[in-house]
Formats: structure tokens, sequence, C-alpha cells
């Protein structure tokens, strides 16, 4: 997509005009005390990966680690730890525009992983290379509503495909700015931002990610400023569109579009049709290496009861293949997009085939399953178009349903991953086994 569709935001926009809520958001405000949350979420978690390659913890002469060796000892990592995630969210005071605040802390302790080991992302590195045993980071944001429209400045989680927070290990990405959203219209919501900060998962400081390229693996400054714009026009039966756009000041520039369609077909059974494709292409001094890409996937689901089955077809086109990490290490919003590989190589086609089940059906509610195996090929790399790439997921998860535990949950995840000249990122793996156990109890306080 080269251009983002503004006639489909103005047919959103016109279809809604009716549909003004009589009273908005702010007039119901309950006051900032009144109506505050805190929440305390913990999580603890085991992650090992074994790279049968052998590329696993090379220690360099300024104390950091990397990967990319023959040294067949040192193709294992494995750590363990447990974070704690405090959010308040006040209310909003009563009037015209109303003033709130949000607040973080966060902290985490290693339980487990030595220098020998490290490297899964769960913790930072000091000085010498080690570990770090605990970390912890505080933030803030202040806020404001008129009617149903919401600015926010300051430190905060986005959710957005071309700007998207990452929390994939302990802790979570932080990103510092200004982000408005929007839902004067019924059904429709926009957003716009600009971001000038993002902190890392395992970094404590304010502007802690780098700009390395997952593609080259060049180190570069961390994130300059990112503005971002979207809308996501949900007023139709069954549908959701949804167009974004970012500018990442000398990386590059994204367009993002996503068309989900759900059929129902009975009362236990639907269709549902998810098409996500985003437009790349580098800026300013491009500081990730060149970007031109055009990545795009479809997926198509069938439900009945229990049952969940889905295919997924996704390819890629272009110069290069897709990047992100620096606008956020979420932000890749593609069907082939699974625990260790995104499949968005130079040229790449993938397909995907995957199973989920909900054992409420049968009795066990709080328990499913997952499966899902991608196949990636045609990838170009040095001049050669023969890469490839497989993974197996599998994933179980247990989540209590009622007792003074209510919403602990127990997540164990396992992927094994397989390459034939398929290294189009900067990791140089082709033969990797990933096991996680994650447990997390989100407790509400307030």
């Amino acid at each position: 997509m080269r251009v983002m569709k503004w006639s489909m935001i103005a047919l959103a926009v016109s279809a809604g005009t009716s549909q003004f809520a009589i009273a908005s958001s702010q007039d119901d405000a309950k006051g900032f005390i009144e109506d505050s949350t805190l929440t305390a979420k913990t999580r603890a978690m085991y992650m090992n990966r074994d790279y049968k390659d052998g590329v696993g913890n090379v220690r360099r002469g300024n104390g950091t680690y990397t990967t990319g060796t023959d040294d067949k000892t040192s193709g294992y990592r494995q750590d363990t730890g447990i974070s704690e995630l405090l959010t308040y969210q006040s209310g909003f005071t009563q009037g015209t525009v109303g003033f709130g605040v949000d607040a973080m802390a966060m902290g985490s302790v290693k339980l487990d992983g030595g220098s020998g080991r490290a490297g899964n992302g769960l913790f930072a590195t000091n000085g010498s290379g080690e570990p770090e045993n605990t970390q912890s980071k505080l933030g803030g944001a202040a806020k404001f509503r008129i009617s149903d429209t919401v600015l926010k400045y300051g430190n905060q989680f986005v959710s957005s495909p071309v700007f998207t927070t990452d929390d994939g290990r302990l802790l979570p990405e932080v990103a510092t700015g200004t982000l408005i959203t929007s839902n004067e219209i019924k059904g429709l919501e926009l957003i716009g931002g600009r971001f000038t900060a993002l902190s890392a998962q395992t970094g404590m400081g304010r502007d802690s990610i780098n700009g390395r390229s997952r593609v080259t693996g060049k180190q570069n400054p961390g994130l300059s400023s990112a503005n971002i714009v979207g809308a996501t026009y949900s007023g139709l039966e069954n549908f959701i569109f949804a167009v974004h756009a970012s500018d990442v000041e000398d990386y590059w520039k994204k367009q993002y579009f996503n068309v989900n369609y759900t059929l129902p077909l009975s009362e236990k059974q639907s269709l549902n049709f998810d098409f996500n494709g985003y437009r790349s292409k580098d800026d300013g001094k491009k500081l990730a290496g060149d970007l031109d890409n055009r990545v795009w996937s479809l997926a198509a689901a069938y439900s009945i009861e229990a049952h969940k089955f889905t295919v997924a077809y996704q390819q890629s086109s272009g110069k290069t293949g897709y990047n992100y990490g620096v606008d956020g290490g979420g932000t890749v919003y593609v069907a082939n997009s699974v625990q260790i590989s995104d499949f968005v190589g130079e040229d790449e086609r993938s397909w995907q085939a995957r199973y989920d089940l909900n054992m409420a059906s049968f009795g066990v509610p709080g328990l499913s399953f997952m499966t899902r195996y991608i196949r990636g090929s045609n990838v170009t790399v040095a001049d050669s178009s023969d890469g490839k790439e497989h993974e197996w997921d599998v994933e179980a998860k247990y989540v209590l349903q009622e007792g003074p535990a209510k919403d602990l949950s127990f997540r164990l995840r396992n992927a094994i991953y397989r390459g034939t000249n398929s290294d189009y990122r900067a990791t140089n793996y082709d033969n990797l086994n990933d096991l996680r156990l994650i447990v997390e109890y989100p407790l509400s306080i307030l």
C-alpha cells in the first residue's frame, strides 16, 4: 500500500455522523480519586534456548556477548526471573476538561542465569557483561479528556500496528511522548502521536533502546522521533477496517492496512478472514540500513464449538525484507509472526496451519491448547533465493477460574525452529529450540 486510504476514513466519518453519543465519557466523569484503579501484575518466567549450531554466548573483549561462532560448547542459554508491574490510573476530574494522571512502577529479580548462559533478553548486563541481579524503573503521564477525546503525555504503553511496545519478556517496553485517542464517532477510533524515546525491556533508561537493525545487525542511535496516525472503524456489522502510518526519523516510513471480517455460520460456528499489509521505505539517514519492502498476510479461521482451524499465507516483496525494532519490538502485525521467526525475509513466501482447542467445552474451563506449523521459502540471502525456514510451536495455558488465586495463569510454550540458508536476520542462527514457562498473576487492588 503506497498511500493511506483516506477515502475509507471519509466513508467511516460519513457513516458515523448520525451516531454521536448523547452523553460523552467526560460528562460521566466520576472524579480523580473516585474512578481510580490500581493493579499489580506478577510474572515469573523460565526461558531456555538451545542453539543447535553452537551460536550461543561468546564473550567479547568489551564484556558483551555475541552469537555467530562454531564453538559447539556455547549454544545454550537459560534464564529465570520474576517481575512486578504496578499500574495506577486515576479518574478524570469533572468539568468540560478532565484531568488525570497515570503512573507505573516495575522491577525484576534474577533467580537464575549466569554469564555463560545469558542472552535471552530477560536481564540487562553490567559493564562486565554479567546479568544484573535486579532492575527497576518508574514512569508517569498526565492526561486530559474533552468529550470522548483523550490526550496523554509522558510514559505509556502503546499498541499501534506501526508503533507497539513489546511485552514478551519480564518487563514491557515503555514509550515517552504524546498520544491522542478520539472516539467521538461511534465505531470510529482515530489516533495521532509523537514519541521521542523508547525504553527497552531490559533497559532502565528513558531512551535505552538502540536502533539495531534486525536485518544488518548494525548498531545505531536510538529513537529520535516517531510520528504516527491511524484510524480503526468497526461500525459495520462483523467488519473491522484499519489504516495506520508512521514516520520514524532517519529510519523509515511505514503504512499499514487491515481488514477483518467474521461470517457467522450458526450459533456455534463461524469463519473469520484477516488481512494485514505493510509498505515500508527507508528515510533520511537510513540508520538501520536500506529498507524497501511490502509484506502482506491473509489468514482464514474456522471455529466450531471448542475447535478452531486456521490457515494463513504470507508474502514479502521488494528490495529488502521487513524491518522493525526502533519503533517497538511488537511492530509486526502479520499472521506468520510467531514465537521465533516473523517469516518476513526478502521475497519470502510462507504458509501456516494452526489448531486451537478450548477445553471449557469438555468441562475444564480455563484450559486451552494451541499448535501451529509455519514454512517459509524463496528467501533471498546473499544473492541467492533458495533460503528456507520452518517452525513448529506448541502452547498450553491454564487460567484459574475461581478462588483466592482467581486469574492466576500457567503457560508453557515450546518452539522448534530450523532453517537452511535462511539467515536474513542479524542473529546468525538456523537451528534453535526455545522453551518458556510463564506464570502470571494479575491483581486488582483498587
